[in-house]
């Protein structure tokens, strides 16, 4: 499994063949390389990491024996999900999650020329090959778990710097496996850095995987604070860009709002709502931000933002600017995607989020939509704007569709309206349950767009990834088959654990 393997990220374009951009903060990377070397796993591609570490490196004796080295362990951990070093989609967990789903989906049109990868993604053509999401998350996950076990059993760190990282860790890691079960279905759990055990797992049901998920977010919100905080873990900030409380508890009201779906049990919709409640009330820190704002830092007066991650190189803007704003130019294998026709007609006359976060250029006489919620792609620019991974508007549409499921159809059309409001439209007509239910998949549609794979796990969630897909996969020129809607475990994995199952029709 790749969580005793680190394996290089598919290369996807050329922009920086060296897989690093000019104008890398050294003090950045020396910290992201510190991670590396402090949890031994520096290593080339493919080479498995089982000899010990070298004597220049710390030991994890005293790697956390500072809030200093112990703090950088983290650091690295979300340099990791985003290290904009490069434009390459394949080196970012946030980005990749963002681009691939929407391939998937029926976000995105794509150039002939992507890349053999992007191709698979975007005809729902995946073969065992495809193992992107599932590789870049393992080894996070290793390093994560590698944390958890060096705080717990750090005896010089003081207490309450101990409690954050032990949150910021188990939030990661919550959040991580999320992703992986949405995307594989059931997955092997690894909470452990033991190789034996590690390489013989069996993959966990997904309700299992959720109820781990739970366990580790309940465990995060008693141990993070409610203060947002700096580098130092010891003074506040203005900046969104660790987890706190707060980011805990947006990512339990969704694993709540989707485990409903899984289990059947109503009280995970109850839950999910009090969940969000938590958030949408607090209007001291939060509020739905004009949508001139929305994705701007938070320290520039962001109040959406409850968890946002910050470009890792100076000088680089955030990996989605770079990837998603098409230049005057037009298309190209550098910048190969753009909005597909279904998501730009699915726009209400009059939505201001389309005026406001989409975009386009015209050549040779067809014009391209993309999109522009992240708008500065301008190299060495003051940087203004960080990548949004919670923000409350999905509060307010978590807690409409819990409340729709509940029947509380008041309360669901009161939060859908204020999403509505804010982009300029008239209120919701929608008045029964299903009606409602379909309403807020629109509403995600146009909401959520490119961010984070939303769309992607709308379909499947709310059971309409077969009506659509059967449909869409036409038009971009592939097939749909009901087992496309979760990604094939890779190939590697299968050979290395005899214990590992492919998911059907792979």
């Amino acid at each position: 499994m790749k969580i005793i393997t680190i394996k290089c990220a598919p290369e996807r374009n050329k922009k920086y063949k060296n897989g690093f951009a000019p104008g890398i903060s050294p003090r950045k990377m020396f910290r992201w390389a510190r991670l590396l070397m402090l949890t031994g796993i520096l290593a080339s591609c493919q080479k498995f990491v089982q000899a010990p570490a070298p004597v220049t490196t710390l030991s994890s004796e005293n790697t956390y024996t500072s809030v200093s080295t112990a703090a950088a362990v983290l650091d690295g951990i979300y340099i990791a999900l985003n290290p904009s070093a490069t434009n390459d989609a394949g080196n970012a967990f946030s980005l990749s999650t963002s681009l691939l789903c929407g391939l998937s989906a029926d976000e995105f049109s794509q150039i002939s020329t992507a890349g053999t990868s992007l191709t698979q993604y975007y005809t729902n053509g995946l073969t065992n090959q495809n193992g992107d999401l599932w590789n870049y998350a393992y080894p996070i996950i290793f390093n994560v778990n590698s944390a958890i076990t060096g705080i717990s059993n750090s005896r010089s760190l003081p207490a309450t710097v101990k409690q954050q990282l032990l949150g910021e860790a188990q939030f990661i890691r919550a959040f991580l496996y999320f992703y992986l079960a949405n995307l594989y279905g059931p997955v092997p759990l690894v909470l452990t850095t033991t190789p034996q055990a590690n390489a013989t797992l069996t993959r966990a049901p997904v309700n299992q995987v959720y109820q781990q998920i739970i366990s580790d977010l309940t465990a995060a919100q008693s141990e993070l604070g409610q203060q947002f905080l700096d580098g130092t873990i010891q003074n506040a900030s203005t900046s969104r860009s660790r987890p706190s409380y707060w980011a805990a508890t947006a990512l339990l009201a969704r694993v709540y709002l989707y485990n409903g779906y899984v289990t059947g049990d109503n009280s995970n919709f109850t839950n999910a709502v009090s969940e969000s409640s938590i958030l949408i009330k607090n209007t001291t820190l939060f509020g739905l931000s004009s949508l001139e704002a929305v994705f701007l830092k938070a320290s520039l007066g962001n109040k959406e933002a409850i968890w946002q991650l910050e470009p890792t190189v100076a000088g680089y803007p955030t990996s989605e600017a770079r990837e998603f704003i098409i230049p005057a130019t037009g298309p190209s294998d550098s910048y190969p995607v753009w909005l597909s026709n279904n998501l730009v007609n699915a726009f209400e006359p009059g939505d201001l989020r389309k005026a406001q976060w989409v975009n386009s250029v015209t050549t040779g006489g067809t014009t391209y939509y993309f999109a522009y919620k992240y708008k500065n792609n301008i190299l060495n620019s003051t940087i203004n704007e960080y990548s949004d991974i919670f923000r409350l508007g999905e509060q307010y549409l978590i807690r409409a569709e819990a409340e729709a499921k509940l029947n509380n159809i008041s309360g669901a059309r009161a939060d859908i309206n204020a999403i509505r409001d804010r982009a300029g439209l008239p209120n919701t007509t929608a008045v029964t349950q299903n009606d409602l239910l379909i309403a807020i998949l629109h509403e995600r549609r146009v909401e959520f767009f490119t961010e984070m794979g939303h769309r992607w796990l709308d379909l499947k969630r709310m059971g309409a990834v077969n009506s659509v897909m059967s449909t869409v996969a036409t038009e971009k020129g592939g097939t749909w088959n009901a087992n496309d809607a979760l990604y094939p475990v890779p190939a590697t994995d299968l050979q290395t654990d005899p214990n590992l199952r492919q998911n059907p029709g792979y």
